[in-house]
């Protein structure tokens, strides 16, 4: 079942005004891609910042050590590329040659240690990979099938806040 935009984001700061049409435009013009639909019904909710906190199972262990993906933020679009925040897309370009990152990527969350991407390489329509610790992993086939795989965080990372303390 798709996760439903209104329970996605964790409502803290705004980055970024609301999304128009125009900003669509602009980004997917700068970046030469065509971002995809779940995407932007996302944005149009929160244009990026943290999320519920969740995350996407792999068969297999990342660079991390861990057998999934954690999706804590996701990037929203800013009006300029220079705005220097994590949360945007548009400084795809740049993080892409600062970290010596494969072409044809958007990517969407990330610290230079790992990066969850928009993976351009085979097509139009985009896969959504990891990439990290020298490891280039396709996290689902298409965004869609990515958001329809997140499960809340708290299943691989117990939330500590709820934990209580037994000493008497």
């Amino acid at each position: 079942m798709p996760i439903d935009p209104h329970k996605f984001w964790e409502f803290a700061e705004d980055y970024y005004p609301p999304l128009t049409e125009d900003m669509i435009v602009q980004a997917e013009s700068v970046l030469g891609v065509t971002l995809p639909r779940e995407l932007i019904d996302l944005l149009k909710v929160k244009n990026g910042s943290y999320t519920m906190g969740f995350a996407h199972p792999m068969s297999h262990t990342t660079g991390e050590g861990v057998d999934y993906v954690s999706l804590a933020e996701l990037g929203g679009i800013g009006e300029d590329s220079e705005l220097g925040s994590v949360f945007n897309l548009l400084t795809t370009e740049y993080m892409i040659k600062e970290w010596d990152l494969p072409e044809q990527q958007v990517l969407l969350a990330g610290d230079g240690h790992f990066w969850i991407s928009l993976d351009y390489r085979k097509g139009p329509v985009p896969s959504v990979a990891w990439i990290g610790s020298g490891d280039d992993y396709q996290v689902a086939p298409t965004f869609a099938a990515f958001l329809d795989g997140l499960v809340p965080l708290t299943t691989y990372e117990p939330d500590d806040e709820d934990d209580e303390d037994d000493e008497d």
